[in-house]
Order: C-alpha cells, then sequence, then structure tokens
C-alpha cells in the first residue's frame, strides 16, 4: 500500500519542455519552473538555455539516465524535507523516453504528490499529422538496437494498431527495411522529422518507398516514425453445401 504524506512534504512536478520551437512552454510550465525549490535537468548545459530564455533562476542539478538510480533516494528526501521540484529533460515530456519514470515511480510509492503537466512532446504531433488512424495507437519509443529487435519486429507485425516509434536518423534505413522485411513492403507509414522546428517535414508513403528516399536522401534531425497497424484478417467463408452433400472428404 502506498504511504501518503501531508502537511510539509513537497511536491514533484513533471515540466515538459519544448521539441523544437522555445515558444511552445505553457504559461503554467513556466510558473512551476520560476516557483520550483529545485529544478532537476537531464542535461544542465542544454535546460540552461531554455531557462535563460525565460528568465528562469533556480538552482539546478542534473537527474540523467547515469545517475538517476543513485540520485532518487536523495531527491525523494529532499522532497519529503519540504521542497518542490521540477523535473525537465532535453526535450519533451520526462519519462517518455527520457529519466523520470524511476524518480515518478519512487515518489508515487512514498505517498509524493506527483503532478505532470501537460505539454510538448514530439510523438503526438508526428502521430496526428501522419494521416494514419490515431483513434487507437500503440507508442513503442526506442526499438532495441540489438537483442530482442527482430523478435519485437515479428511481434509488431500482426499488431492492428498505429505504431509510433523514435528512431535514429543514422539507423533509420535499416529499420524501414526490416520493418519492410517484417510488416511488408506496402504498409503505409510517415517519417516526422524536426517537429515544432523550422524545417519540420512529414514524408508519408509505404515502408519501401520510404527506405528508398532515405537511401538516396541522408535523413537528418530528430526522427518520429508512424506505422499502419496491420489490415483486419477477413473471416473465412464457410463452405455451402447443396442438399444431400456431406461435410467430409472425400475418401
Amino acid at each position: 500500500m502506498e504511504k501518503s504524506h501531508t502537511g510539509c512534504a513537497g511536491k514533484l512536478f513533471i515540466v515538459p519542455t519544448p521539441v523544437g520551437n522555445l515558444e511552445d512552454m505553457t504559461l503554467r510550465a513556466i510558473q512551476v519552473l520560476r516557483e520550483a525549490d529545485l529544478i532537476l535537468a537531464e542535461d544542465t548545459r542544454t535546460s540552461s538555455v531554455l531557462l535563460q530564455h525565460y528568465a528562469i533562476h533556480r538552482p539546478l542539478k542534473s537527474h540523467h539516465k547515469y545517475n538517476e538510480h543513485q540520485t532518487v533516494e536523495l531527491v525523494k528526501e529532499r522532497i519529503l524535507g519540504g521542497l518542490n521540484v521540477a523535473l525537465i529533460s532535453d526535450a519533451g515530456t520526462p519519462g517518455i523516453s527520457d529519466p523520470g519514470f524511476l524518480l515518478a515511480r519512487a515518489c508515487a510509492e512514498e505517498g509524493i504528490e506527483v503532478q505532470t503537466l501537460p505539454g510538448a512532446t514530439a510523438c503526438i504531433p508526428a502521430l496526428v499529422s501522419s494521416g494514419l488512424p490515431c483513434d487507437r495507437f500503440c507508442f513503442e519509443g526506442f526499438m532495441p538496437q540489438k537483442k530482442g529487435r527482430q523478435s519485437l519486429l515479428q511481434e509488431l507485425s500482426t499488431e492492428p494498431r498505429t505504431m509510433v516509434f523514435y528512431e535514429s536518423p543514422y539507423r533509420l534505413v535499416k529499420t524501414l527495411e526490416q520493418m519492410a522485411g517484417f510488416f511488408g513492403e506496402e504498409r503505409k507509414c510517415c517519417v516526422s522529422r524536426e517537429i515544432s522546428k523550422k524545417f519540420e517535414e512529414h514524408r508519408r508513403g509505404t515502408l519501401q518507398e520510404l527506405a528508398q528516399w532515405y537511401r538516396e536522401h541522408e535523413p537528418k534531425g530528430e526522427i518520429v516514425l508512424t506505422v499502419a497497424g496491420a489490415p483486419a484478417q477477413k473471416p473465412e467463408k464457410k463452405k455451402r453445401y447443396g442438399r444431400g452433400e456431406e461435410d467430409s472428404e472425400e475418401s
């Protein structure tokens, strides 16, 4: 059972930051960061640019995938001591393919209030702009680079929902080719690059077409790959027999 803390304990605020245009910050996100006792950032150098842009001057410490296991308990204790802590990543919502899950879980299990602000993320704009069905979808983030990659692709080959992936520009062509092998060359997809930036682009086609395009045009920037789900399987029609015929194989 989760514990419950009231009174002197502070809160953990998970704050999305722009994936491209700095003006994508919400007014509430700016206010929370200005009032936080401590800001945890994935990369303090990257986050300093954003914080300076909005004249936010609060204590700043690093919290990334290489140190989060060591810092989670310390941060939790500081929140229990009354500090309000805001967690940000380099871009987007912490916890979505970025550090944040471990701290959020530790605070929730301790009964600390965790508030996640709505805001910027790359996957939703890419999904909606893809033109593929977005009433039901699954988010896969970054696929394993080696171990488990092919078994995951095999598993997803029959996934009926639209699928959303993050991918590096250096691995995009290989990924498109592998998906074409497992999902079929004619499966529809969309490659979205540089969401909310000056050179934002959404290129749509089949897996085969886009693999060919990016073999000839080197991809650059942050990439979201949206892939159509597997087509619905048509039920087999039962054979009808006339009067006097039997449903049996001829011997």
